[in-house]
């Protein structure tokens, strides 16, 4: 391995090391206060994962291992097409989740006093990150296809 791929293999991994914590800072007010009960961890933490890494893609491409490697960009390319189809429908499942059951069966279990707050707070971070990696999504691909139309 020589310098400059081994220089790429250390930032990738403190970019990941980053996004963990900042996963675990976004999920840690939802576990601490409901543990079990919220139903969209996986899907929340999808939201986040895709949200932070293909932003850093976009504007980070040419210090990453898809620097040349024209048929893992072209796969990516059409891989993202069912990625966005997939993160808007489980934005729509958390959306009709809410409106058939409510946030009481989300924050049912918190104290009155709290259950606006922590409603508030999970809408609003499963919004941004839902909608924040779908927009990714679409502009990465957009800035993937003009990276191979430029032949780098």
């Amino acid at each position: 391995m020589n310098e400059s791929s081994n220089l790429y293999f250390r930032l990738e991994l403190i970019w990941w090391l980053a996004t963990v914590v900042v996963v675990a800072l976004v999920l840690l007010p939802i576990y601490t206060a409901l543990q079990e009960l919220f139903p969209f961890y996986v899907v929340n933490i999808v939201f986040v994962v895709t949200f932070i890494t293909l932003t850093r893609y976009l504007f980070l491409l040419k210090y990453t291992f898809l620097q040349g490697q024209r048929y893992l960009n072209l796969t990516l390319v059409f891989l993202s097409i069912p990625a966005v189809f997939l993160l808007v429908q489980e934005i729509n499942l958390f959306q009709t989740y809410l409106d058939e059951n409510g946030f009481l069966s989300i924050v049912g279990s918190l104290p009155r006093e709290q259950q606006l707050s922590m409603m508030q707070y999970i809408r609003t971070e499963m919004l941004l990150f839902g909608v924040g990696s779908v927009i990714a999504s679409i502009v990465f691909s957009l800035r993937l296809v003009l990276y191979l139309w430029k032949g780098k």
